[in-house]
């Protein structure tokens, strides 16, 4: 007698279906952006990111106690100035924005994994991630700041510092800046493959840091390369990195696999203000379930190789999972 495949048996139920599943999303891979500005109007709703807000520290402290209540157990800090220079001095300042959320944090829920973008767009006059010299982003003096923005979050007690700038040698500078003021256990989980994306458009009004002049095509990378990708993740691997970031991550997630093919580091997929827009929209507009199509496209990340997933749907995917 001829055997005949049917997959379909392991369908049939839904305990089975669930039992066959190979890839599950839990709460403990989110990680939730979070904008924190230095005002004192408690929330300033992002127009682009319905849910979204820049909050001042009273109302970031608010929003930590529902959050760590849901279980979402990081989160991914943004800053914005109040002054803002060629050099992006309030990135690094001792009480600046990030450093003065992450004391708040970390005095008040100190099992919250405390996660830092380090870069200076938000805080440059110019809006670009770095020092802008006779008109172009100068790459060493870039990483010079940056490495003292990545100091300042480890003495405030952040857990991780993400650098997200994409200059050339930054997470080596980084490290070896850790290393030697004694922070030698403080990972760094970096952009290792951040392309130039038409999908950050939302974000750039949450971080208020939308470029003055040109675009940032000179150091992010052009979405139509493959091997340069290959090649900034194992140069960051080689400088130090502990995670590397995809980002964006849905029109991305073949890079998210080669990654993982690439290396066994710990992978984190960034789903970026665009995606989280798209969603949010088509879900307003009927167009499909909002629940259903979040989830499907973390979990799609899953299975392309990330562990860690970072989005702004973090709060209510924690909600969903404990419904579920």
């Amino acid at each position: 007698m001829k055997t005949i495949t049917r997959l379909r048996r392991l369908r049939a139920h839904e305990t089975m279906r669930h039992m066959a599943r190979e890839h599950e999303l839990v709460c403990a891979n989110l990680v939730y952006p979070l904008f924190v500005h230095p005002g004192i109007e408690p929330r300033i709703p992002v127009s682009t990111m319905p849910g979204v807000s820049q909050l001042s520290l009273e109302a970031f402290e608010q929003d930590l106690e529902e959050l760590v209540a849901l279980g979402v157990p990081s989160i991914l800090l943004f800053g914005l100035a109040n002054n803002k220079d060629n050099q992006g001095s309030e990135a690094f300042a001792e009480f600046g924005i990030v450093q003065q959320a992450i004391r708040i944090a970390k005095k008040r829920f100190p099992s919250l994994y405390l996660m830092s973008d380090v870069c200076l767009c938000a805080y440059t006059s110019h809006g670009h991630c770095g020092v802008v010299i006779d008109g172009k982003v100068h790459n060493d003096a870039s990483v010079e700041l940056l490495t003292r923005v990545a100091l300042s979050h480890a003495e405030a007690g952040v857990d991780l510092v993400a650098p997200s700038d994409m200059m050339d040698g930054r997470v080596h500078a980084i490290r070896g800046a850790l290393d030697k003021a004694g922070y030698q256990d403080l990972p760094i989980m970096s952009y290792a493959a951040k392309f130039a994306s038409a999908f950050y458009g939302p974000f750039r009004e949450a971080a208020s840091c939308a470029p003055q002049f040109g675009d940032r095509r000179s150091y992010q990378m052009d979405p139509a390369n493959t091997s340069e990708a290959h090649r900034e993740i194992l140069a960051d691997k080689d400088e130090g990195a502990d995670i590397i970031v995809i980002k964006p991550a849905l029109a991305y997630a073949d890079l998210i696999y080669q990654a993982r093919q690439l290396t066994k580091m710990p992978i984190a997929a960034y789903h970026v203000s665009g995606e989280y827009a798209m969603l949010k929209a088509a879900a307003k507009a009927g167009y499909l379930d909002e629940k259903q199509a979040v989830l499907e496209s973390l979990l799609c990340s899953k299975r392309a190789g990330a562990s860690l997933l970072i989005t702004y749907h973090a709060l209510d995917v924690a909600r969903w999972l404990q419904e579920a």
